[in-house]
């Protein structure tokens, strides 16, 4: 049989070739087994596989039967989803305030991690390049890249929001627009299902009227198909909008430069006295045109990036251009994808002020700074125009330092490093490798804004935090705790022991985090590869053998999975097993799964 991957990855293609092709029997390709070993591959590793939706189905129990029933239950169209089970977890913004989490069973994650892997075949050569949330190889840093390079020279920002954009997604809306693309009534049913499901909370059952699977493998994907129409109405108007210059340079730019480019003529056959007065009059007409604008800004233009939800659109024209667009916006959203445009959130900025986007606060610089570059080293206004990405300390920075307990503020402003009780039942090791996941965290996200030198504050507050938390640890001072954990090189850090030897845990350097290599969402593109057409794993379950007791006999092998290696005392045989062989995964027979679930 040949590899499903295979067969997405010519779908893929024949999308890229064909960007306006229906599809149609794709719901054969959920039927396929070795789709569900890619799926279990995909995620049994991350930490919610162990997690229990709204019965005890985890990752742990997988196998060749458990394929078999899904295959069979989605032949016979009886396959149900389970309602997902509902819980809340904090905000990141604001941790007092919680937001609704759903936890589906393992086996509704397959079956969506399968499906998300037919559609994304056919939809992601389809989506367009202004679209960067939960995609392959894109990410916040490549939607802040693209604003980076293209806003320059735009005069205004329309700071878009949609009022609880994911929990509004009309089902209906949702399945036409799929309807257009994907002509296989049993897929549509299946999406439907998925919708429909609803959720338990406090085991309640609620219904779901709207929205995307709560917590679901397939949510992100239906939200970018959803939001694609709003890329493509988007670029409509920006084709209706976009107007060329009638003149690239200004009358009185153009007159001066012809006076400068005569000057410099003259200046060149000129010598002795005759030369001087030309140089005089040269030099401050050369310093008036730096200050003079140079481009006629007699065009319009239209900028836009999306990311999930969270869009911007940069606009060269005036503010009543930007209200026009607004209010086209708003009737599109209301319109066609039945949401609504926060009236009040949607924000038109003045660029020379800034916007706000994925956390960064953006503008235009207004800058007469002038360096030598290009060609003959000339004088150029390089920075004007600029679109600018900066860090805005008082509304994350600040809040993340508050809301950890690292610093307090004085009664004149100033911020004051202080230990953290939540961490002293740590190790010494542990607590500086949570301030370094926390110091990098917010460097790395943030190393793209031209002011990131003032993280160099951050840094000081993180370290002297983290030293008064050893002090308080050892009941010490932060000079004796230096002392303690000196490594001869006139720098300090913990050791510990690894296989190799002795190693020393040392405190982050902010400054490595400067323009490092931004990592993209991790989004499996596997489907459309063709080299992991066959998993490790499948072959491991299709050996059939017991790694734990080597019985080759039993009827039925089937997948142990822990949540963590790390967890693992190393007291069982199993778990000496999976310690050595350093996974989280071991095909047991059903005998030796059962002992270890009643060990």
């Amino acid at each position: 049989m040949q590899p499903t991957t295979e067969i997405l990855a010519r779908i893929s293609k024949n999308s890229l070739a064909n960007k306006e092709e229906v599809f149609t029997k794709l719901y054969r390709y959920l039927l396929r087994p070795d789709l569900y070993f890619l799926a279990y591959n995909h995620l049994y590793a991350n930490n919610g596989a162990a997690t229990k939706g709204a019965n005890n189905d985890t990752a742990d129990g997988f196998s060749e039967v458990k394929i078999s029933n899904i295959i069979k239950s989605l032949s016979d169209d009886t396959y149900q989803p389970t309602p997902v089970r509902r819980t809340y977890i904090s905000k990141k913004s604001d941790p007092k305030k919680k937001r609704p989490l759903g936890i589906p069973t393992f086996t509704d994650k397959l079956v969506q991690e399968a499906l998300r892997m037919v559609l994304e075949a056919v939809y992601e050569p389809v989506f367009l390049n202004v679209s960067h949330g939960f995609r392959p190889k894109r990410s916040c840093h490549t939607a802040l890249t693209t604003l980076k390079k293209e806003f320059n020279g735009t005069r205004w920002f329309v700071e878009g929001d949609i009022k609880g954009c994911f929990d509004n997604i009309d089902h209906a809306v949702l399945v036409g627009f799929i309807n257009k693309k994907i002509k296989d009534a049993r897929i549509i049913k299946l999406i439907y299902k998925f919708l429909k499901a609803g959720y338990l909370e406090n085991w309640q059952f609620h219904k779901t009227y709207s929205g995307t699977p709560q917590g679901g493998i397939i949510s992100p994907l239906l939200a970018n198909i959803y939001l694609h129409e709003l890329d493509k109405y988007v670029m409509k108007l920006k084709t209706e909008f976009d107007t060329p210059n009638t003149e690239k340079i200004t009358p009185e730019y153009r007159e001066l430069q012809n006076e400068i480019k005569m000057l410099s003529y003259y200046i060149k056959k000129a010598d002795g006295t005759e030369k001087e007065r030309l140089l005089a009059e040269y030099k401050p007409k050369r310093k008036q045109i730096m200050s003079i604008p140079c481009t006629s800004q007699t065009d319009k233009k239209i900028k836009y990036v999306r990311y999930a939800d969270d869009f911007i659109i940069g606009v060269k024209g005036s503010q009543e251009d930007c209200q026009w667009i607004k209010s086209k916006l708003a009737e599109f959203i209301g319109g066609t994808l039945k949401m609504e445009l926060s009236e009040e959130k949607t924000l038109i900025t003045h660029s020379s002020e800034c916007a706000r986007f994925l956390g960064y606060d953006v503008r235009v610089r207004r800058s007469g700074e002038i360096k030598r570059g290009g060609p003959g080293n000339a004088k150029k206004r390089t920075l004007n125009n600029h679109t600018e990405l900066l860090v805005p300390f008082n509304d994350k920075i600040h809040k993340f330092i508050f809301s950890k307990g690292i610093a307090i503020q004085k009664i004149d402003g100033t911020l004051f490093p202080v230990h953290r009780n939540s961490l002293l039942r740590l190790t010494d090791l542990e607590i500086v490798t949570t301030y370094n996941d926390e110091l990098r965290g917010l460097c790395n996200y943030y190393g793209m804004a031209s002011n990131f030198h003032k993280m160099k504050y951050f840094a000081y507050l993180m370290k002297y935090s983290c030293l008064k938390t050893l002090a308080s640890k050892h009941k010490s001072s932060i000079s004796k705790v230096i002392a303690m954990f000196k490594d001869g090189k006139g720098d300090w850090g913990i050791p510990y022991e690894t296989k190799t030897g002795e190693k020393r845990g040392y405190f982050a350097n902010y400054i490595d985090c400067k323009e490092v290599k931004n990592p993209t969402d991790i989004i499996s593109n596997a489907a459309i590869i063709y080299s992991q057409s066959v998993t490790s794993l499948e072959k491991r379950l299709k050996a059939k053998v017991c790694e734990l007791c080597g019985t080759t006999e039993s009827d039925h092998y089937e997948i142990h999975h822990v949540n963590k290696l790390k967890n693992l005392k190393g007291r069982q045989t199993w778990e000496i097993a999976m310690l050595a062989k350093r996974r989280k995964t071991l095909v047991v027979c059903r005998k030796c799964h059962h002992e270890i679930h009643n060990m």
